[in-house]
């Protein structure tokens, strides 16, 4: 959706994640929330950004692969995209919701 790429934040995977969440699979609710915002253009993106390749990065989403202190960097990439994006999902509802509601009168 939106470009990061302008943006001069910095996302710090030490700020999102504990010494306790390496070596396991992301929590389920974090996969579900991950695969529910994010496109595979996404995390291709991110995968260029962050040096990681496309595959291990939608292996950690789908918990068939451990997060890890090298990937750490990908996945808190991916969880501002997902955020970023499930903020457009919502106004785009929002919208869709009055003009759907003004069509149908209520």
């Amino acid at each position: 959706m939106g470009s990061r790429n302008n943006l001069n934040l910095v996302i710090k995977s030490d700020d999102i994640f504990t010494t306790d969440d390496y070596g396991k699979p992301i929590d389920e609710r974090l996969s579900e929330i991950l695969r529910r915002n994010v496109s595979k253009n996404d995390l291709a993106n991110i995968a260029i950004q962050s040096k990681v390749s496309f595959s291990t990065i939608r292996d950690v989403v789908y918990r068939t692969n451990s997060l890890t202190k090298s990937n750490a960097l990908a996945i808190s990439l991916l969880i501002h995209a997902a955020f970023e994006n499930s903020i457009g999902f919502k106004l785009r509802a929002e919208g869709d919701i009055l003009f759907l509601g003004g069509l149908l009168k209520f």
